[in-house]
């Protein structure tokens, strides 16, 4: 029997904002803390826990027993009025999460709101400065051990550059050497002090070219990023972690902090809205597929293929630095197109072919799975569905140009 606490629960869920969580999005959310006042999922829920009941008090709306205190609560806040207080200052350029994003940017989320209240008090927020310097550990070019790089972050510059962590500090010795070291490797990330440099960076890379993603099932780190950028008219990937969760989230809404001002000031005329839409996203599609070259006599080779906006990229083993290949796919009133094959092609374990045709060549791929071939087809057509930006020309005339003047294997290839 229903009793009458759980039946003004049920009936607060019908009021607009209740009825999906109140941090991810997720629809019928069936748990709530009851000292915020808001409804939420399961997901949120375990990380409302993990603060500690002095910060949420965490029920389920029909296991647990409710106090008419507690309902009550539930009654004057809500989740749009919470939101309305919690979420009163979110800058522009951090990343809202919804219920199918990666942990680490929930969870981070979640403890910004609540734990340590960052958007309501702005002066919480330290990544909006256009500038950060800290420590991250990178996966090496050649090889897959993880190394710590020294990161520094200039929006002024455009640049974000990486170089060894003992870069300034090689002549360190001693009691002082210990301390420094001991400072390096426990320092949050983004820790500020002066270090005079003796070499010239690992690497510069672009700013306003740079994409950025969380990467946990791929490196297999929660905390971990893909950077993403354009190298001698190749991709080149970059992947990194930290072991402190709210270190990689501060990196990644700084990079796309910086990317906004920057944008800002090339294009002032433009709606913010319209330049939210140009920060780093995650990649549309990753997964293995078959391929084969355009000859008869070509064979099928596994690849793992990245849809990186309009570059299809793919990749001996999913953290290969660079792609063998790179497939810009255009708008689909230039000759751009998808067509479907039900025949087998001669391969057992890529039963599921299909076709990208563009204006140079037809390239032959193929799913494992029916499933995986739809899901394919179905952002591959989105993508010769939108309509193309200047920024996607630029991307377009890059790998063009390698392809007509490069002496080495084609990037448009049967590798």
């Amino acid at each position: 029997m229903v009793d009458h606490n759980e039946k003004l629960l049920q009936e607060l869920l019908k009021k607009p904002g209740n009825n999906v969580c109140a941090d991810c999005g997720s629809v019928d959310p069936d748990w709530a803390s009851y000292n915020i006042g808001i409804f939420i999922c399961m997901r949120c829920a375990s990380v409302h826990r993990c603060m500690g009941a002095h910060i949420s008090k965490v029920k389920h709306l029909e296991l647990d027993r409710w106090e008419d205190s507690q309902v009550q609560r539930m009654k004057e806040v809500g989740n749009t009025a919470a939101k309305n207080k919690y979420e009163e200052r979110v800058p522009p350029c951090y990343r809202r999460p919804t219920k199918n994003d990666p942990q680490v940017l929930i969870e981070q989320w979640i403890r910004a709101k609540y734990e340590r209240e960052e958007f309501c008090h702005p002066e919480r927020q330290n990544y909006l400065s256009g500038s950060m310097v800290g420590f991250l550990m990178k996966r090496g070019k050649e090889d897959s051990r993880y190394q710590l790089r020294k990161f520094v972050l200039n929006e002024s510059e455009d640049t974000l550059k990486y170089q060894d962590a003992s870069d300034g500090c090689s002549r360190a010795s001693g009691c002082l050497g210990r301390i420094f070291e001991h400072l390096r490797l426990k320092n949050l990330g983004r820790l500020r002090y002066h270090v005079k440099e003796h070499r010239e960076p690992k690497g510069v890379l672009k700013l306003s070219e740079l994409n950025v993603s969380f990467a946990p099932d791929k490196i297999g780190h929660r905390n971990s990023m893909q950077l993403t950028f354009m190298k001698d008219g190749s991709t080149r990937h970059i992947y990194v972690y930290h072991e402190d969760p709210e270190v990689i989230n501060c990196w990644y809404t700084a990079i796309r902090c910086a990317k906004l001002h920057i944008l800002q000031v090339a294009f002032p005329s433009t709606p913010q809205s319209d330049l939210l839409l140009r920060l780093p996203k995650d990649f549309a599609r990753e997964g293995w597929l078959w391929k084969t070259g355009p000859r008869p006599s070509d064979v099928h080779r596994r690849r793992w293929f990245t849809l990186d906006n309009r570059k299809l990229m793919y990749h001996d083993e999913p953290l290969d630095a660079y792609p063998k290949g790179e497939i810009f796919i255009g708008h689909e009133s230039n000759g751009y197109h998808i067509k479907v094959s039900n025949t087998g092609n001669g391969c057992k374990e890529a039963r599921f072919p299909f076709h990208l045709v563009t204006p140079e060549r037809t390239f032959s791929l193929a799913a494992t799975t029916h499933e995986d071939r739809a899901g394919w087809l179905a952002v591959i057509q989105a993508t010769l569905k939108r309509p193309l930006t200047p920024q996607d020309l630029n991307v377009e005339a890059t790998l063009v140009r390698k392809r007509t003047t490069s002496n080495s294997i084609s990037i448009f290839s049967g590798r």
